[in-house]
């Protein structure tokens, strides 16, 4: 049988520590960002660092719009607005009880161009939706419960289902959200300045600073680092205790191996005397009995039990009470019969 338990836990620490190496790697991609205090300053950082690619920078200020996004049932205003719909239901299972489960039934997003002002000046935000770190506010969640048409109501029951309603939610980057952004500074032919994805590097968006978002990705990587090496340890010690185990069967095995070999040995070398013997007295005895078949364990009882799959024969109940595997053919031992001789 395969280690999966050791190999489980060897690759979790594979994925913990490259997910470590990435979190250390983040925090030292952003020790390395331009810090940029106002906003009307960025347009003549851009101007000076134009041969610089990219021009990866950290900003602040609040969420702004000229068209911003109304959630239907809050009202709330934003500039990202997630509208997700669930149908919840009860289902009839196997075991004859009702469960609850939900399915999604809708899921869709919408944008509209936003920006950081500070007071001094504004930035526009391109492609904010993928930005790691981004959080958005619940604006409202509604349900609404399903209909008591009594035909539909037979259906989903025929098919198992009772339905309870739909769950709408809204989230929603409202109007006036104070951020950090970091990602790449670039300015248009007209003046325009924009904060995008860099080609290379990090792009964050976020309510915390840049300096609380540095704290955090090192408290993951050392968190990551000594998962990793707890996982490592586990892992280890499961590998080699499952190679001690097969390593110990296998020279267990040999050892049955010889011990049924001589003891087929003997019984042969006690054929061929008493063969003998009764050739030369012409007579039979009870020294002519072939030698009863003994337990290849023990050596000592007569074996009285069949092993379920395999179907072998050749150990004792007391000695078939401590196998798990069978001494002949390895194969595993589910059940263990005992038989009888009339």
């Amino acid at each position: 049988m395969a280690p999966w338990g050791g190999v489980t836990c060897c690759l979790s620490a594979a994925a913990l520590y490259l997910l470590g190496r990435s979190s250390g790697r983040d925090a030292e991609a952003l020790k390395s960002v331009t810090r940029v205090n106002h906003l009307k300053d960025l347009a003549q950082l851009l101007d000076t660092a134009s041969k610089v690619l990219p021009f990866v920078v950290t900003i602040s200020g609040r969420v702004g719009s000229d068209t911003p996004i109304s959630c239907q049932y809050s009202g709330l205003r934003g500039v990202i607005l997630e509208e997700t719909a669930e149908q919840h239901f009860l289902k009839h299972n196997d075991a004859g009880s009702w469960i609850q489960d939900s399915a999604l039934m809708l899921s869709m997003c919408k944008e509209v161009p936003w920006y950081l002002d500070d007071g001094t000046g504004r930035a526009f935000v391109v492609g904010g939706r993928g930005a790691t770190g981004l959080v958005l506010t619940v604006g409202s969640e509604v349900f609404e419960e399903a209909g008591r048409s009594i035909g539909r109501g037979m259906l989903d029951y025929l098919q198992g289902l009772k339905m309870l309603g739909v769950k709408r939610v809204e989230r929603v980057l409202p109007v006036g959200t104070p951020l950090t952004v970091i990602g790449e500074a670039v300015k248009d032919d007209i003046g325009t300045v924009r904060i995008q994805r860099p080609h290379k590097g990090p792009f964050y968006i976020s309510r915390k600073t840049i300096d609380q978002l540095i704290m955090n990705l090192g408290k993951w990587a050392r968190w990551y680092k000594y998962a990793s090496m707890g996982f490592t340890v586990v892992g280890v010690y499961l590998l080699v205790k499952h190679a001690f185990q097969y390593i110990t069967e296998r020279r267990r095995h040999w050892e049955l191996r010889k011990r049924v070999l001589a003891a087929a040995a003997k019984k042969s070398g006690q054929e061929d005397e008493g063969s003998s013997v009764k050739e030369e007295n012409g007579a039979d005895s009870k020294k002519d009995r072939l030698m009863p078949d003994l337990c290849v364990i023990c050596l000592e009882q007569e074996y009285n039990t069949v092993f379920v799959q395999c179907g072998h024969m050749c150990c004792c109940m007391a000695c078939s009470s401590h196998l798990t595997n069978c001494p002949l053919c390895r194969r595993r031992i589910e059940q263990v019969v005992r038989t009888f001789r009339h």
